[in-house]
């Protein structure tokens, strides 16, 4: 079993970040670990229950497929998420800093079975470094679109 967490403070409000989060179909855009993603059942109002389809890259230009539940979600605070089929389990949780200060905290579970597990390690570091290079990318899209404010609208 392999561990991560990825922390970064972002010069922006949580609720700005979260409503960026929100927008599935903004993560090609600023998400280098993302090649596509697909809601397949929304869950609740806040999110809870959603089940998202994501595809993703691996090494040598192969590709990835997970279905991820979301669970345990707090509105502009974070939630959890757990892949159907591989078991790898993560977090994602935004603390407000300040006004306009965040530190997001991004954190992985993974554990390889079968085969696989030979070459976890260098999957597992090729997958970190695309989420990480992800969340800098989700701070640099804010930065970006100024105009981007969708938690001020009711």
């Amino acid at each position: 079993m392999r561990h991560h967490e990825f922390t970064l403070e972002m010069p922006f409000a949580a609720p700005r970040i979260w409503a960026l989060f929100q927008r599935y179909d903004l993560w090609k855009q600023y998400a280098p670990a993302v090649l596509d993603v697909e809601i397949v059942y929304p869950g609740d109002a806040s999110g809870n229950g959603l089940l998202r389809k994501v595809i993703y890259p691996l090494p040598f230009g192969r590709r990835g497929e997970s279905f991820e539940l979301v669970t345990n979600v707090q509105p502009d605070r974070g939630y959890d998420y757990q892949m159907l089929r591989t078991g790898l389990s993560g977090s994602m949780i935004l603390e407000p800093l300040g006004a306009n200060r965040t530190r997001l905290r991004f954190r992985e579970s993974f554990d390889l079975k079968g085969p696989l597990r030979f070459v976890e390690g260098p999957i597992y570091r090729f997958i970190n470094k695309k989420n990480e290079e992800s969340m800098r990318g989700a701070a640099a899209w804010l930065a970006a679109h100024p105009e981007f404010h969708p938690e001020l609208n009711d």
